[in-house]
């Protein structure tokens, strides 16, 4: 379990009145005091006028919204603030625009004479998908280092003076063009990372400086040997300890385990706590990179159907491992037979250790993209959590989307939201950034807006998957977390918002309601083209962020 804070919150009370706040304890709270980092109490104008006192801060929220803070149940750091400080490329639609980009990075400032870093490309949306050279982006770059992370951040391009340093010739994922993937891919990256302790930590505070400013009170930092070293998940795990009020940190290690005594010696050579040996422990790839393994060929690509990174066998035994020392285990999962081959390995391990381990275990499940019925119907069985990503359907999940280029028909079954919730699946919800931004009430809408009707989901279910639910998917300490009731920790964020209202249950279409008597707390209505801005985000009282609105 992570630890407490270093630096506790100077103790002082506050009053945030004049608003809404979403808490269970009334639907009709139109405030809340704060003592210290406790939630003291909630209720009405009324009642806040004979609270207040000349002790406490008093904040008039002006009709803003307060409401329980997000919590992303997959991120990385210092990927994400690589990625914010680095080459963007999301909007590149051709080889030569792209070679222009680099061209023109390496000749500016930003670039400080090191390697040129960029991230965000994809070529399905390129008016020509044939990608460019090593040798043009050796010369782009004017003989530096270049690496180019896809969209996915499961291939990238590299040029040819990163790829002799990396030494990616021979490597499994390194053909004669500038993309790699797989084993050629953790090569390249890793020659990237090998960075001085205050440069990896200045990309984890940009990282955390984006998410408090979105309104997350905690995210889950998926750390893995592939992605980078112990040296960083130390940092990373730092923060929670450390000065700085920043958003709490949630350390996963997806190092494999091949016994009990092996997760225990992983354990205790990390050298900091973590919640389980899960999260990018890659039983798969990406779609968009081809290397999800999936049942049958991809539609774009006869004769391809990904890879399986890890063997029944060995996911087996590291299921068995953590299950045995009561920690949660986990896999990056995509295709749906990468889904089968981590079923199986539930399946094994339970008949090795017994089920009631397997399933008191909490193990989760980093995205499963394509499951259908069984398959839901065994996570269910094992009460294992799927931790997914709403942005990816919104993203790719469209009828000219990335998942219909590479699947057909199979687009339509992806990312089963509603399916998941029918069955009993634990579900939470995270962005995977640097994959996709850090902006929940995009992430929220994408599930009321999700591209197959049938597995859209309420607004009250896609906040509760992006705040609460993140707090069980980690097996928190307190059970209070995530919610705004006297007695729970005080860890919220402050929304100016166009409107508040109920979402009406009506399957046709996603409307809204004004109307009190549903007696269910009001959210902000995502369908007025505009998102709600953070004014504040606070965790156990200490404040994270705030803008020069909330006092003014």
């Amino acid at each position: 379990m992570t630890d407490s804070p270093a630096t506790p919150a100077p103790h002082k009370v506050t009053l945030y009145r004049n608003g809404s706040v979403y808490t269970a304890a009334d639907p009709f709270a139109t405030a809340m005091l704060v003592d210290g980092d406790t939630v003291a109490w909630v209720g009405s104008e009324q009642a806040a006028t004979s609270i207040a006192d000349a002790s406490m801060e008093v904040i008039d929220l002006h009709g803003a919204l307060l409401a329980p803070g997000f919590v992303d149940s997959h991120v990385h750091l210092t990927e994400t603030g690589i990625a914010l400080d680095s080459l963007q490329l999301g909007s590149v639609r051709s080889a030569r625009e792209l070679l222009d980009a680099v061209a023109g990075f390496a000749a500016s400032a930003a670039s400080e004479g090191g390697a040129v870093l960029g991230h965000g490309w994809d070529e399905t949306r390129w008016t020509d998908p044939a990608l460019p050279s090593r040798e043009e982006l050796e010369r782009a770059a004017g003989g530096r280092n270049v690496y180019l992370s896809r969209v996915d951040v499961h291939s990238a391009l590299v040029s040819t003076s990163l790829a002799a340093a990396a030494g990616l010739d021979g490597i499994d994922g390194s053909g004669a063009g500038s993309q790699v993937k797989s084993a050629a891919h953790t090569a390249a990256r890793l020659a990237t990372r090998h960075l001085p302790a205050a440069a990896l930590r200045s990309y984890q505070q940009r990282a955390l400086a984006e998410a408090a400013a979105n309104g997350y009170v905690a995210v889950a930092e998926m750390a893995a040997p592939h992605i980078g070293s112990i040296d960083d998940l130390r940092l990373t795990a730092a923060w929670n300890t450390g000065p700085d009020a920043v958003p709490e940190i949630l350390p996963y290690w997806g190092e494999l385990a091949t016994s009990a005594d092996h997760a225990r010696s992983i354990l205790d050579g990390l050298g900091v706590p973590v919640l389980g040996l899960a999260g990018d422990l890659n039983m798969d790839g990406s779609i968009g990179s081809r290397t999800a393994a999936v049942r049958a060929d991809y539609s774009d690509a006869p004769g391809e159907r990904g890879s399986l990174y890890l063997s029944v066998a060995e996911a087996a035994a590291h299921v068995a491992a953590c299950s045995l020392l009561g920690i949660q285990a986990g896999f990056h999962v995509i295709g749906d037979a990468g889904l089968d081959a981590a079923l199986d390995a539930l399946d094994q391990a339970a008949a090795e250790v017994g089920e009631q381990k397997v399933r008191a275990a909490g193990h989760r499940l980093e995205h499963v993209e394509l499951a259908d019925a069984e398959s839901i119907r065994r996570l269910a069985a094992y009460s294992v959590t799927v931790s997914a990503q709403p942005g990816f359907d919104a993203a790719w999940g469209g009828e000219d989307g990335l998942y219909q280029q590479r699947l057909g028909s199979r687009r339509v079954g992806m990312n089963p939201f509603a399916s998941f919730y029918a069955a009993g699946v634990p579900i939470s919800f995270g962005s995977d950034s640097p994959v996709t931004p850090l902006r929940p009430w995009a992430s929220v809408r994408a599930c009321l807006q999700h591209n197959n009707p049938a597995e859209q989901i309420s607004a009250r279910a896609a906040f509760l998957g992006h705040t609460r639910a993140g707090w069980r998917a980690a097996r928190y300490r307190n059970p209070m977390a995530g919610q705004l009731v006297p007695g729970a920790p005080a860890s919220f964020a402050v929304w100016e918002v166009d409107e508040l209202m109920v979402q009406v249950a009506d399957g046709r279409v996603q409307s809204w309601s004004t109307d009190p008597r549903a007696r269910t707390p009001l959210l902000p209505a995502l369908d007025t083209g505009s998102e709600p801005a953070c004014l504040q985000t606070v965790r156990d009282g200490r404040e994270l962020f705030a803008s020069g609105h909330l006092r003014g």
